[in-house]
Parts: structure tokens; sequence; C-alpha cells
């Protein structure tokens, strides 16, 4: 298993409201095996996606006003239950208390002062994904806020982490930074453009192909909500899922 250190990014779950429907997408869309076990899901409806035979990411029936139809990372922690403390005490709110899951994890989910869901999970056996940064696992996971100073006291008070600043056209991108490695980055919604979407994490998941994923995410049902466009990370786009949930997708830019 990957070693991950309290702070960085461990899993990421998709609330939605239709499980199935989220499968048939998902499963062709990045290579996706869910694994026999997970095929009659337990009473929470929870079920485990694995690439490379390891486990990715997850997703469970949800989606409300506290906990909208989404992608939302979890983010490693030591202690959930002091985590859970740190919000709190830093200005955000509790939308689930810690609580164990067998074998697994100890977790819980969090708001920000803006309002962004994010989870936490503390390892009871399981780190977390098993892989990252491979076609069909989490590469990236972004912060999209309106309350772009409160958040840097927020997430340097939870979880250390430090902001690194650069100019980026006619925005200032940050990217977050534990221990001198980048572990996550953050965008502030200015302009209208943005309309009454509220803030909110973005996750991103590595792709081999940028153009090609986003047209099979069309022909699956999906949709694309940003063309594919080159940034200094690689070539990405922004896609939804036939229920409504956003997520976004770094490949290779293209050759010149």
């Amino acid at each position: 298993m990957t070693d991950i250190p309290p702070g960085a990014p461990a899993w990421v779950d998709l609330f939605t409201t239709d499980l199935a429907g989220a499968a048939r997408f998902y499963a062709p869309l990045f290579g996706w095996a869910v694994a026999e076990a997970d095929r009659q899901p337990p009473a929470d409806g929870h079920v485990v996606f694995h690439q490379q035979g390891k486990p990715v990411a997850g997703a469970g029936p949800g989606a409300g006003p506290q906990l909208p139809l989404a992608w939302m990372p979890y983010l490693a922690t030591d202690d959930a239950d002091g985590a859970g403390r740190r919000v709190t005490a830093a200005g955000g709110r509790v939308l689930t208390e810690p609580f164990d899951v067998l074998g697994s994890r100890r977790t819980a989910l969090f708001a920000d002062p803006a309002g962004a869901p994010f989870g936490v999970w503390q390892s009871l056996g399981i780190p977390g994904a098993g892989v990252f940064d491979v076609p069909g696992s989490l590469t990236w996971a972004e912060l999209t806020t309106r309350e772009w100073d409160r958040a840097k006291e927020f997430y340097g008070s939870v979880f250390g982490w430090t902001a690194d600043d650069q100019p980026m056209g006619p925005i200032t991108y940050t990217t977050w930074q534990l221990d001198g490695s980048p572990v996550a980055g953050m965008m502030p919604m200015i302009g209208e453009d943005w309309g009454d979407l509220p803030s909110h994490w973005m996750v991103y998941f590595a792709v081999s192909d940028t153009d090609a994923v986003a047209d099979e995410a069309q022909r699956l049902g999906g949709a694309v909500s940003v063309q594919p466009t080159d940034l200094r990370r690689g070539r990405f786009a922004v896609l939804t899922d036939p229920q409504g949930a956003f997520f976004s997708i770094l490949g290779p830019t293209l050759p010149t």
C-alpha cells in the first residue's frame, strides 16, 4: 500500500443518486474493476473501484443539502477526532461525526468555512488508495473557493498546509505545500462565470489521453463541461457524469 502522510489526499468518494448508473459510466471510462465482494454492496451501499488490482476510489448513495452530488477528497489524518476539533476551532463544520469502518478506517465529513465539504481518513488497516498518478487514479485535488484568504488560515490550521501563490493570468493560483511537497491546489472563484456555484473541491484523475477520455465520457452518457485545454501541469478537461457530478481529468499535453 501507498504510504500517505497526514494532510495528504488519501481517497476519493463519489456521492451519487444512481450507484448502478455511476458504475456503468466510470468502470469503462477509467478501466475500473469492482471487486466481486463489492458487487453486492453492504447496507450503506458503498462500493470500491480498483485499478491495477488496487483500490482507487469509492462510490455510495448520497446527495443532499450538506452533501451535494459530487466527488469528494479525503485527507489523511492520524486522529480523525482531533481533526474534527481543529475544524470547528478554525470555523468549519462537522457534517458527520467520526465513525469506524471495521478493518479499514476511521472517517468523518467536514465543511470548511466557505462550505466546501471534504473528508478525513484515519487508517485502521487501509491507508487509503493503493495507487496514485497512474491512468485511472487520483492525481490532484483542487479547492475552488469564494473565500481564498480564509481558506489559507483554515487549512493551515487544520492540516499544517502552507500556501505557495503563483500568478496565472488574471488570477493567483495556490499550491498547497506539506513539508515542502505539493499536496493540493486552490483556485479563487472570481467573476460572474461561476454563477451561484458554491465553493467546492474538484478531483482530477490521471489519464493517458485527455481528448480520447473526454470523447468516451460523452459516448457513455456524460458531458464535457470544459473542453480539453493545455495547462502547466498537463492537458485537462472538466467532465460531468450522467448523474451530474463534476470531475476533471489530467493527461500529457499534445505534442507540438
